[in-house]
């Protein structure tokens, strides 16, 4: 078995009323982004790590997306022909 250590960086920006996080991950020769944002309802306490939790979140899901559909890409190369998965 081999082992392999990948990390994945996030960045967030945040004022009064949004957190946008950025996850970016390189990985099999090519750089992945994926991005989150959170907003704040005007009625809602200022509760910083919300909005965070929020945004790492949703950047993360779409940062998993988009290895999802690099993978399905090299298997469409590779087998020459449309493929399918399931999660």
């Amino acid at each position: 078995m081999v082992e392999r250590e990948i990390k994945a960086d996030i960045a967030i920006e945040e004022d009064e009323a949004h957190t946008v996080a950025a996850a970016r991950l390189h990985v099999a020769g090519a750089d992945f982004e994926g991005r989150g944002v959170a907003r704040r309802n005007p009625g809602d306490p200022n509760i910083p790590a919300i909005g965070e939790d929020l945004a790492i979140a949703r950047a993360l899901a779409d940062l998993s997306h988009r290895l999802i559909e690099a993978a399905v890409n090299r298997i469409e190369a590779f087998e020459g022909r449309h493929v399918s998965i399931t999660q």
